[in-house]
């Protein structure tokens, strides 16, 4: 008998694998896929390949401004695609040689829940004392006539070598709708972006969401808020697509993009035991990363929420010492979320509004990158950091970043707030100059009211 069997072995799978085996138990990872999950295979690790390409295109278009005169041949799509296939290859290797290394069984086949004891791989029973489910997440695609013939898939497009001239990106305009935006409208798509929401990015800060939007209508991306995915015909030149909403909007495109997902909580057995699900699929967890029957665990995209691989990661900890006799708690509140758009964004802890909502007096620290030095040297202005803090202790509830190395920037912010950071102590740290850093710094100091490189505030 096993003390852990993990179900998935995507990077929360992996993690919570690894951390068991650490504490002296022996466990199991099943799966019936590729090692690595979507993360590795489909999402994070190739989207950032095809990213860093079209900015090293960015880059090179932008180069006159310093100077460099350059011509961009072409665009070797192949190359992109060896290169995206190579570092996944790379990283499965690594994690599998791990596994192995901390006697960890790798079951390849598909796991079924039969109880709290006991998982099925294809047919065959293993014995546990406990189950992490680490089963990720998938494409929610609507039932709509002709969409199949007009979509275009996440995994499609990191092996694309031709590029579309025009694409709907519909769903929640949350991190996947706006990289891939930024992603084929840097490779010359024109770019629809689409959303039943009254803002991209909505969960975020209604700053954050702003910045970006003002940056992606600079970059002409065009944004249909407040509108849902009614129907799509074929036409001459590819597909109208008609969106509802308070006004109806029609517009024609080569492809389609659905962004949405869904937790996969169906098919693993769940159904016969008395794990609970969410209004959206999701299991639900306690703060202990316990489902509602005992000896199962639950982490990353199956619970639902943000879908970010490194809260899956941080889940796997938890839910590993927990379940080898720990008692810890999962705290939501430290994991950042984190784009990769032009500018990038980077947060963590609560929006301005969420803030409110919980009763906070809240108060905020702004500092633009505009007044930056490193940022004026390299033509990266767009963006500011934002610093949400509770008004009379001055301690730090949410800081958001958009801007230029936000997603490294954020790291430093996560920080803060476990440390239970002020604002005062954050306008006191010194920070190397010239860097982006420093615009955290000067955020601070804007918040204690002491900012240094900003007109005094009125009042």
């Amino acid at each position: 008998m096993y003390d852990i069997v993990v179900i998935g072995c995507g990077p929360g799978g992996y993690a919570a694998a690894i951390r068991a085996s650490q504490l002296g138990g022996s466990v199991a990872i099943v799966e019936a896929g590729y090692i690595g999950g979507t993360c590795v295979n489909t999402g994070c690790i190739p989207s950032k390949i095809w990213l860093k390409a079209a900015h090293l295109l960015k880059s090179i278009k932008n180069g006159e401004e310093f100077g460099i005169k350059a011509v961009v041949d072409k665009i070797d799509f192949k190359a992109i695609i060896e290169r995206k296939n190579g570092v996944a290859g790379d990283i499965r290797m690594g994690m599998e040689a791990l596994l192995s290394a901390n006697n960890i069984d790798l079951l390849r086949g598909h796991g079924i829940v039969k109880s709290a004891n006991e998982v099925s791989v294809d047919g065959k029973i293993i014995k546990t004392k406990n189950i992490i489910l680490s089963t990720g997440s998938s494409p929610d695609i609507p039932d709509i006539s002709n969409l199949k013939e007009a979509l275009l898939s996440i995994e499609q497009i990191f092996d694309m070598t031709v590029i579309p001239e025009s694409v709907l990106i519909w769903g929640e305009a949350g991190p996947i709708g706006v990289e891939m935006a930024t992603l084929l409208n840097a490779l010359g798509t024109k770019v629809y972006l689409a959303t039943q929401h009254p803002r991209i990015l909505s969960q975020e800060d209604h700053d954050t969401s702003q910045r970006l939007a003002q940056a992606f209508r600079e970059q002409k991306i065009e944004m249909l808020t407040r509108l849902t995915l009614d129907s799509i015909k074929k036409s001459k030149t590819g597909f109208e697509v008609t969106l509802i909403g308070n006004k109806e909007k029609s517009i024609v495109v080569e492809k389609v993009i659905i962004t949405t997902r869904k937790p996969n909580s169906s098919g693993f057995g769940l159904e016969q035991t008395a794990v609970n699900l969410n209004d959206y699929g999701g299991v639900t967890i306690n703060e202990k990363l316990e489902t509602s029957v005992k000896g199962i665990y639950a982490i990353g995209d199956i619970t639902g929420g943000w879908m970010n691989s490194h809260a899956a990661s941080a889940m796997a900890i938890t839910a590993a010492e927990n379940a080898m006799g720990e008692n810890n708690k999962f705290l939501n509140n430290l994991v950042p979320r984190v784009v990769w758009t032009y500018p990038q964004v980077g947060s963590v802890g609560l929006s301005e509004e969420a803030a409110e909502k919980q009763g906070f007096e809240v108060e905020i620290g702004d500092f633009p990158y505009a007044i930056n030095g490193l940022a004026m040297c390299y033509g990266e202005t767009d963006g500011a950091v934002k610093i949400v803090m509770e008004a009379e202790s001055k301690e730090i509830l949410g800081i958001h970043i958009v801007g230029s190395n936000a997603t490294e920037l954020v790291g430093e912010a996560v920080l803060a707030l476990q440390l239970e950071c002020t604002v005062d102590e954050l306008a006191h740290t010194i920070r190397a100059h010239p860097t982006f850093s420093e615009a955290l710094m000067d955020a601070g100091r804007d918040a204690s009211q002491w900012a240094l490189y900003l007109p005094p505030k009125q009042g």
